[in-house]
């Protein structure tokens, strides 16, 4: 509401400053030193054009010098297309366009004042109460009705215009506006334009940093409608494209200050890794931009992308070459129309006087001085002849957006043609029914045109009226070329298409320069990124036996498994186990191997020798049991040294304890009887039960029942299997790692199978000790003591070393060594103390094999009552006995 009480007011101003005009006259109206105020070209249908003929005044001017290619250019460029429209039969026959083209001075206030001739026709007057200085009437003439209007140039002469034209449903078609905001049809729904917005050039800018790689770039942009929302819309599509992030988005003001530009370049080399830099920048300050960088020495280190107002233009880049050297930049895609270059050369200022603007033109282009009236001559200058040729005697270069004021002015040909064929199929003229044009109709059929433009491409328009994107992109190329400057290295239409191996950066090279935060992680690198920036980050290793999941992610491998070299994933542990030819086996092998030998030395001479009386008086029928046990021992190492198997899993949980228990269940038979044989004989004269040589083996094998009662017992529970532990061998390089094949039996349950054993050792032990008194010619009693001593010994030595490497990487090798060898050992002591010295007697003294006298139960207890007798009396202090009991009893009797 209130945006259109001002527009009101406008108007008011406007009807007042036409009226005045009417009175004063127009020689009055230029007496007062203002610009020519519009052209006028007849037609049945007038169009509106609003062009910047002048820059901007100075301070409290509305307008200032004329401006020959973006104003006269594109406004003859205008009147060119209009010639070309009504000299065409099949175009609007019989139909003539007309137009009223204003200045807008390159300012918006004052484009929106010069807009309002344009909206007169459309508002009741009344001028009843208006009167001239010499008090008539005023004569106003009927205002003609402008039905579309071609222009503005400037983003913001086209928002403040657009803002007043929508008010009265007048469209309106731009040659060169690309403000992104103008796609806004909820506040601009009648403004179309043949260019493309800057949304698109932010896109296709975004396409070229893609393409070459980049994900870390930073932004500059002028202060004012171009610079601030050409990168709001390249940050805009980067934050929907993903991917790319901006290190520093810097605004450049309108006045910078001394220094200021060399703020710029330090404040982009705080993120240096950020070669790119995205500039949306007039002229004037890509020059000073690159003046900066040049000062401070950073000559190749910034990689520019330039928009359309560095295009492909020298004046930014001059002296600053090699500074600009590799930037790509980017210009919508135009061609130069020969026929307007042919018309606008032929221009003078005979053939050319309905251009009001045009002998101030010529002025200019040619630096000669025209005589007009109330015009002080300038004897600076000479004087025009009016003979001068454009482009012969003065420099001619057509103006890179006449191709769009002709394609902006054939769309409403085209539009007003369509509408004309469904509204008026049989006239010949404008008929009752676009007379007046309705806009909101025109504007549906200008959305609706598509055709061949000027430069043979098409032109239509989208649901925003926004032209199609088309740009060229270039790249400014110094070294390897034999043509410097701007080349043509892609093009964009919707999507990118980049010549890549067309590109030269500084010195030559053809190689992509980077432009990222952080270089790409290495195989079996993570990223951990920096909060905030999703294109930097810090390289993880996958450290242990983690592998690379994803760039973002480590992963355990599986616990049979570990990661490849280079960490992109997992392979299969290696399989290992207990070789024969490895050292922690050769030893307790050879001992095994030795004891096995002697083992088999001593039964065969036991059984050579069966019925000598050595053999005897051992007790052959447990000597035979107790060499089985020894021999079972010594047999264990091959078992545990086997690859795994199930047979041989079953074989080692029977054999494991077997051979110990059948060992000491004979020896604590053994010294359990010669125990209860001198106990007894303390008391009685009578011998104690189960002393017979029956007696002892049943004893022996109900003792071994119970260790193969619970093995077997152990089958049933827990089958024997084997696994492969991957625990064992798993040290901090998973290099080294390997799965251990080995049997189901856990250190507990090894333990558990020899704890029987143990304890039959033990109860050996005590009763070895507690035979320690009997005299040593009626018994084994000492010499089995003496095993079962070295025996224990040898087993607390076991404990600590085979407990103590259960975390050692060796486990398995150290602990089936030591286990081997101390059974090995242990079966050796009873061997060595038991056996060897018979087996010595039986081949080497053969003399000493010989019987002696027996004696009965109660001769042996009285011997033994008088041994005992005799120590009780040298504890006394009396003199020991001579007497010579050379009495052995036989353990066979």
């Amino acid at each position: 509401c209130d945006g259109h009480s001002n527009t009101l007011t406008l108007l008011s101003l406007s009807h007042f400053a036409t009226t005045l005009e009417v009175c004063l006259g127009p020689e009055t109206w230029a007496q007062q030193g203002t610009q020519p105020h519009s052209i006028k070209i007849e037609g049945d249908i007038t169009l509106g054009g609003l062009f910047p003929v002048h820059s901007r005044g100075p301070a409290g001017v509305p307008c200032g010098e004329i401006k020959r290619e973006k104003g006269i250019h594109r406004m003859e460029a205008m009147l060119y297309a209009l010639d070309q429209i009504n000299s065409d039969p099949d175009l609007l026959p019989n139909i003539t366009l007309g137009a009223r083209i204003l200045d807008t001075c390159s300012r918006d206030t004052y484009a929106l004042e010069q807009s309002l001739t344009f909206v007169q026709a459309l508002i009741q007057k009344d001028n009843s109460d208006v009167r001239c200085s010499n008090g008539e009437p005023p004569i106003i003439p009927k205002p003609e009705r402008v039905v579309g209007v071609i222009g503005a140039s400037g983003s913001s002469v086209s928002i403040m215009v657009a803002n007043v034209l929508r008010l009265f449903a007048i469209p309106q078609i731009s040659y060169a506006s690309t403000a992104p905001e103008l796609s806004d049809k909820s506040r601009y729904e009648f403004f179309s334009r043949v260019v493309p917005p800057d949304s698109y050039q932010a896109q296709a800018m975004v396409d070229i940093v893609k393409a070459m790689g980049w994900n870390y770039v930073s932004t500059l942009a002028s202060e004012g409608n171009y610079g601030e929302s050409g990168v709001d819309a390249f940050l805009q599509i980067s934050r929907e494209a993903g991917g790319l992030c901006i290190a520093q988005s810097i605004k450049i003001p309108r006045e910078p200050k001394p220094g200021g530009f060399d703020k710029i370049i330090k404040r982009l080399m705080e993120t240096s890794n950020a070669r790119g830099v995205i500039i949306f920048a007039n002229e004037d300050d890509i020059r000073r931009v690159l003046e900066a960088a040049k000062r401070v020495n950073l000559t190749g280190h910034f990689l520019f992308v330039g928009s359309d107002s560095w295009g492909a233009k020298s004046s930014p880049i001059l002296d600053q070459e090699d500074v600009a050297e590799g930037a790509v930049t980017i210009l919508p895609k135009r061609a130069s129309i020969d026929g307007f270059d042919n018309y606008f050369t032929s221009r003078s200022l005979e053939n050319n006087r309905r251009n009001i603007w045009f002998a101030e033109y010529w002025e200019d282009d040619f630096k000669c001085k025209l005589t007009r009236p109330g015009i002080k001559y300038d004897l600076g200058r000479r004087k025009c002849t009016g003979e001068e040729r454009i482009a012969q005697e003065s420099q001619y270069e057509q103006e890179g957006k006449v191709q769009f004021v002709i394609d902006a002015v054939y769309v409403m040909a085209h539009a007003l043609h369509s509408m004309h064929l469904d509204l008026c199929p049989s006239s010949m003229g404008v008929c009752e029914k676009m007379d007046p044009v309705e806009g909101s109709k025109l504007l549906q059929y200008i959305r609706s045109v598509n055709f061949n433009g000027s430069a043979g491409t098409g032109v239509m328009f989208n649901e925003n009226g926004d032209a199609p994107g088309r740009y060229d992109i270039f790249q400014f190329q110094l070294s390897n070329t034999t043509n410097p400057g701007y080349r043509c290295i892609g093009q964009w239409t919707n999507h990118l298409r980049l010549n890549a191996e067309e590109m030269q950066w500084s010195g030559g090279d053809s190689a992509v320069p980077d432009s990222v935060c952080s270089f790409p992680c290495e195989l079996g690198e993570r990223k951990k990124m920096v909060k905030g920036v999703p294109c930097c980050w810090h390289c993880e290793l996958c450290d242990g036996y983690q592998y690379q999941q994803d760039e973002l992610n480590c992963d355990m491998c599986p616990f049979d498994m570990r990661p490849m070299p280079n960490r992109t994933g997992c392979r299969s542990t290696p399989i290992i186990k207990l070789e024969w030819s490895s050292p922690w086996a050769i030893i307790p092998v050879f001992l095994a191997v030795l004891g096995i030998l002697a083992t088999s030395g001593c039964i065969i001479t036991f059984i050579r020798f069966n019925d000598s009386p050595i053999v005897r008086a051992s007790g052959r029928e447990l000597s035979y049991v107790l060499l089985t046990g020894i021999f079972l021992i010594y047999l264990i190492t091959f078992l545990m040294i086997a690859e795994p198997s199930a047979p041989v899993c079953a074989f080692r949980r029977l054999l494991l304890g077997l051979g110990m228990c059948i060992t000491y269940s004979a020896m604590l038979t053994k010294t359990n009887r010669i125990y209860r044989i001198f106990e007894q004989g303390k008391k009685a004269v009578t011998p104690p039960p189960f002393i017979s040589p029956a007696s002892q083996l049943i004893i022996t094998f109900i003792l071994i029942g119970v260790q193969l009662l619970g093995v077997f017992i152990w089958f049933g529970v827990v089958p024997p299997h084997t696994i492969i532990d991957y625990e064992e061998q798993r040290p901090p390089n998973p290099e080294f790692a390997r799965g251990v094949l080995k049997c189901d039996m856990s250190d507990l349950a090894l333990v558990l199978c020899l704890s029987y054993s143990i304890v039959l050792m033990v109860t050996c032990t005590v009763y070895a000790i507690k035979s320690r008194g009997v005299p040593e010619t009626f018994n084994e009693a000492k010499p089995i003591g003496f095993t079962m001593y070295t025996t224990c010994i040898v087993w607390l030595a076991f404990v600590p070393i085979f407990f103590g490497t259960a975390q050692s990487t060796e486990k398995m090798f150290i602990q089936t060594t030591t286990l081997t060898v101390s059974m090995s050992l242990s079966a050796t002591v009873s061997l060595g103390m038991l056996y060897i010295p018979k087996v010595y007697v039986i081949i080497f003294h053969p003399e000493q094999n010989v019987q002696k006298r027996k004696k009965s139960f109660k001769a042996v207890a009285s011997a033994v009552t008088t041994q005992l007798s005799q120590k009780e009396d040298k504890q006394n202090g009396e003199p020991k006995s001579k007497t010579d009991y050379s009495v052995h009893f036989s353990l066979r009797e």
